[in-house]
């Protein structure tokens, strides 16, 4: 079993000013690192509107490498503009994960559209930055991993590693909508593609993780990180309803594997779970490991899906 030593809560929403964009939320960590400081990507909104519709962005916090816990600064605008009228990506960016490509950054986020029948779609886009990941320009209007066949809505939740010569993308895709408490819910697996060049992508085309919890758990951010011979995914899940309580809220969970198709799910080994008080107390969720230093972190999300901000935790041991 692994254990997270939780650090504490390190960015709120709620205390960034002069950015009416970014007033809640810091959704879905994902991180850059660069010599002085470690950039942290997370997705947020602005308040809803008149209707009560939200609009997601994307943003950054810089930390001081040295001390996680000191801001350095806010990107003062989001990293990728919303989609036009009627594309994928129209109503937000949302999540969004990042690698380096050689003296570029790529990004990888879920486009955002409202539906009718259900509260909205998702498909994967693409983007570039050429300023050290300070602003994205979009590889094209359209998704690089839309919706297909054998998956057809709620592509989301990517997470983008290289391992060789080869690109690799974590994600999401919807299985079905299920009504609750008068709206529709969607229930998803994760799944994984790869590619050699991160812009033209082989699906797997079947769910890498078992459901332990029900029939229809949901599963999202599954985040793959290699360490002493293995891959180690952790991912979150939770209930397929009534999932914005303690009892049936998201939870980390674990796998492992030696070829990165292959998953051997044990949860036990995770290592962290709910407080008994405070931020992360009802739900904590979208794993997402990270090395500075020699030394391993966890950043994760807590109560209402990061809606006032997300956390570190610092593992002791090693990942094994």
């Amino acid at each position: 079993m692994f254990f997270w030593r939780k650090l504490g809560k390190v960015f709120s929403p709620q205390g960034v000013d002069h950015r009416p964009w970014l007033k809640e939320f810091a959704q879905a960590p994902a991180t850059l690192l660069h010599e002085d400081f470690v950039r942290v990507y997370f997705s947020c909104r602005p308040p809803a509107d008149a209707r009560g519709e939200y609009v997601s962005y994307s943003a950054f916090v810089d930390l001081d490498r040295a001390d996680l816990f000191r801001i350095l600064r806010v990107s003062a605008r989001p990293i990728l503009e919303l989609g036009g009228l009627g594309e994928f990506d129209e109503f937000g960016t949302y999540p969004v994960s990042v690698v380096r490509d050689g003296p570029d950054v790529r990004a990888y986020y879920g486009g955002w559209t409202r539906c009718e029948s259900v509260p909205f779609n998702v498909a994967i886009g693409a983007a570039v930055s050429r300023d050290g990941g300070k602003t994205f320009a979009k590889l094209g209007r359209g998704p690089v991993l839309p919706y297909s066949p054998d998956e057809p809505f709620v592509v989301s939740g990517p997470k983008v590693r290289r391992f060789g010569d080869r690109w690799f993308l974590w994600y999401i895709a919807g299985r079905k909508w299920k009504p609750a408490d008068g709206r529709m819910e969607p229930v998803y697996r994760i799944r994984m593609a790869s590619s050699a060049d991160g812009i033209h992508w082989e699906r797997e085309n079947r769910d890498l993780i078992p459901s332990r919890i029900e029939e229809d758990e949901a599963q999202a951010s599954p985040d793959v990180h290699f360490a002493n011979g293995r891959y180690h995914m952790f991912f979150c899940y939770r209930h397929s309803t009534g999932f914005r309580s303690r009892d049936r809220g998201y939870r980390i969970g674990y796998a492992s594997s030696t070829n990165l198709t292959d998953w051997q799910r044990d949860d036990a080994k995770a290592g962290i779970d709910v407080s008994e008080q405070g931020w992360d107390s009802e739900m904590i969720s979208y794993p997402h490991v990270f090395e500075v230093d020699g030394t391993t972190y966890l950043a994760y999300l807590g109560n209402q899906v990061g809606r006032e901000g997300f956390g570190l935790a610092v593992l002791d041991g090693t990942l094994g």
